[in-house]
């Protein structure tokens, strides 16, 4: 069940976050695709929410803003457990550069759908994120060119704004490249 509903979010996330109409191009990449797997409620003390989780994640790298707090861009994506829980999101994300080593928090309120899985009292639920990646064969010519590798830890939860708010924590390591 849950592999239709991955095949489903990675059209969508695909579909909806692609560029239409007329656009500049400002640096030498485009879009930045970012693929995830990790572990869902990391730290559930029972063990019975514990689960797989798989993502997609889409960055427009032409549609920065620079300020003084950083370099800001609009995220979108989803995500997928093994109990078949789907969380849809679109927020912001910064980048703080240092060398290969990339700091990127973000913030993405969403859609979560609970499958057979952990009950987060709202379908609107927020994502904070912390992701550390590292540029990889940045400047060779085969396909790592742009990538990047990074470990990312997320909380998820609804603010309490719906009837219960449990909350998950979460971890991923991810693969990004840029097209």
């Amino acid at each position: 069940m849950y592999l239709k509903k991955l095949i489903l979010l990675l059209f969508l996330t695909v579909f909806f976050t692609q560029s239409h109409g007329e656009n500049k191009k400002i640096s030498g990449t485009e879009n930045a695709y970012n693929f995830y797997v990790g572990t869902w409620d990391t730290i559930d003390k029972e063990g019975d929410d514990k689960s797989r989780l798989y993502g997609m994640e889409h960055s427009n790298e032409n549609l920065y803003r620079d300020t003084i707090l950083g370099k800001f861009s609009p995220i979108s994506g989803g995500l997928v457990t093994g109990k078949g829980s789907v969380y849809l999101y679109t927020g912001v994300q910064a980048v703080y550069k240092i060398g290969p080593l990339n700091i990127v928090p973000s913030f993405a309120p969403g859609y979560y759908e609970r499958g057979e899985g952990k009950e987060l009292g709202s379908a609107l639920e927020f994502k904070s994120e912390i992701k550390v990646a590292f540029d990889i064969f940045k400047n060779s010519n085969d396909f790592f060119k742009n990538s990047k590798i990074g470990y990312s830890y997320s909380h998820i939860s609804n603010n309490d704004w719906g009837d219960i708010n449990p909350g998950v924590n979460n971890q991923q390591i991810s693969f990004s490249k840029n097209f």
